[in-house]
């Protein structure tokens, strides 16, 4: 590096460098570019880049050169035929080049079938102009003829290329000797005075510090704060959810999801094997409801009317949603009866097979309001108010049917980009005979919704398929490089 710096600045010093491929045509581009911004940053010399085009010949292409094309090797191969060359016969002679050969001949009109016969259609032979270009391009790297380069490339017999080199001048400190500059101030230096007369070499503000390794937030995380965000802005309180093992009295029948219900089925939910079972809530007047609620009726609903069973209530499972979440803190709630708010964002899982859009867990997000006099008005209000702090303000409410919810309603927001309507949650106001077992006042009305959170990180991010988001292939610079989200931006 040091010789070559040398040799670059005696070479200035007879006038200034055109093209150093061709001053230096021994020496790699980057070998000179690296010499050039040493001494550049010694304002030595100063430089500029010099970007040329030029192609280079495929294997193909060379023994188009050594053999000729396929057009006039098929050409040749018809004329040695008196009486033409029969189609069969064409790749037997010619290989694999053969159709292509008879498809270029016919396009310049050198042969024509005769029957089953390929006949010459030229009085004299022409010019292989193919085999003639490619000679020309591996001599000079390119064609005066874009179009004839744009046809070549087209059938991949070239292919492009870079070619970088720089034009060089004298820089305002320029010299034929290389004078070292240092690097630190130290004690001996000015100790000594040494300073003075020392050339420092200028510090580079521009230069780029060396990447930090560091931690990174999934995007899954990111949109979480910030529906958290939107959460607390609106005057909730987060609900503790770090219980991913229910029983099915919590997930299920305090919910007023019967236990015949397919939902408790084993193809959709996971069941613990060891332990089994729960042990029976602590609210023994509170289990008894459930079980009348179920079994006979109470509190103003027929019930199932089924016989109920404690041992199928106990037995344990991964939680399917966070509404059991939110079954715990409104039997709390019970004790000290008060409008309120509530929210939660966690995992839960559910036995589906894995495609594009599901995963056997995922995460759900869940509000819970508490009020007097509450109406389904009320709740298509603020659903209407807390989706637009999302960028969402196209909602339509569709009937639909909860166990624990009623009336219940599906969610659907219009996404300009797919140019359609799309679920976005579900909505709805739990049953009377759910809250009044708890042992909340009559009046007291809860209002429950809830969305997924892989899908609004999904469409955020761009992503069509939830397993580049979630799971073992997952890109880790993905996960690095993407900003945080914010939801008051379009989100559909």
């Amino acid at each position: 590096m040091w010789d070559l710096q040398h040799t670059i600045l005696h070479t200035l010093d007879k006038g200034p460098i055109a093209d150093t491929a061709i001053s230096f045509p021994d020496v790699e581009t980057t070998t000179v570019q690296g010499a050039l911004s040493s001494l550049a940053s010694r304002s030595m010399v100063v430089f500029q880049p010099i970007e040329q085009e030029f192609w280079t010949l495929t294997a193909e292409a060379q023994e188009i050169i050594e053999k000729g094309s396929h057009e006039y090797r098929l050409l040749d191969e018809v004329t040695k035929s008196l009486d033409g060359l029969k189609l069969a016969d064409v790749p037997k002679i010619l290989g694999a080049a053969g159709k292509l050969g008879q498809l270029r001949a016919f396009k310049n009109g050198w042969v024509k079938k005769d029957g089953d016969k390929l006949v010459s259609n030229v009085s004299e032979k022409p010019e292989d102009a193919t085999a003639k270009d490619l000679k020309t391009i591996e001599e000079t790297g390119t064609l005066a003829d874009n179009k004839e380069l744009a046809e070549l490339r087209k059938r991949k017999l070239i292919n492009k290329g870079k070619k970088l080199s720089y034009t060089v001048d004298k820089g305002p400190e320029f010299a034929l000797e290389i004078k070292k500059l240092e690097t630190d101030l130290t004690p001996e230096m000015i100790q000594s005075g040494l300073w003075k007369s020392a050339t420092f070499k200028p510090y580079n503000f521009d230069a780029e510090g060396a990447p930090t390794p560091s931690g990174a937030l999934h995007p899954l995380n990111k949109v979480r704060e910030e529906f958290r965000q939107i959460f607390f802005a609106m005057g909730f309180t987060e609900m503790a959810t770090n219980q991913y093992v229910e029983s099915g009295f919590w997930n299920f029948d305090t919910l007023f999801v019967p236990q015949q219900h397919p939902a408790r089925d084993l193809q959709d939910t996971f069941y613990i094997k060891d332990p089994i079972e729960a042990d029976e809530p602590e609210d023994k007047i509170y289990w008894e409801n459930i079980h009348q609620v179920h079994e006979d009726g109470a509190f103003g609903s027929i019930g199932y009317r089924y016989p109920w069973s404690a041992k199928e209530s106990l037995r344990l499972v991964l939680r399917t949603h966070t509404t059991a979440v939110s079954a715990r803190v409104l039997h709390k709630l019970a004790q000290d009866p008060k409008p309120a708010r509530f929210f939660s964002i966690d995992r839960v899982f559910r036995n589906e097979a894995v495609d594009a859009t599901h995963l056997a867990e995922f995460h759900q997000i869940e509000g819970v309001i508490a009020d007097y006099g509450l109406t389904l008005g009320d709740l298509i209000g603020f659903m209407d108010r807390f989706f637009k702090r999302m960028g969402v303000n196209k909602l339509r409410f569709k009937p639909a049917y909860n166990p624990y919810t009623e009336p219940s309603m599906e969610i659907f927001a219009w996404h300009a980009g797919l140019n359609k309507w799309i679920e976005i949650g579900n909505s709805g106001m739990f049953r009377p005979e759910m809250l009044e077992s708890m042992g909340l006042p009559k009046d007291l009305r809860v209002h429950g919704f809830g969305l997924s959170l892989e899908r609004p990180t999904m469409i955020k991010y761009k992503l069509t398929n939830i397993r580049d988001l979630v799971g073992h292939k997952v890109n880790l610079d993905f996960i690095e490089s993407n900003p945080a989200v914010r939801l008051d931006e379009d989100l559909v």
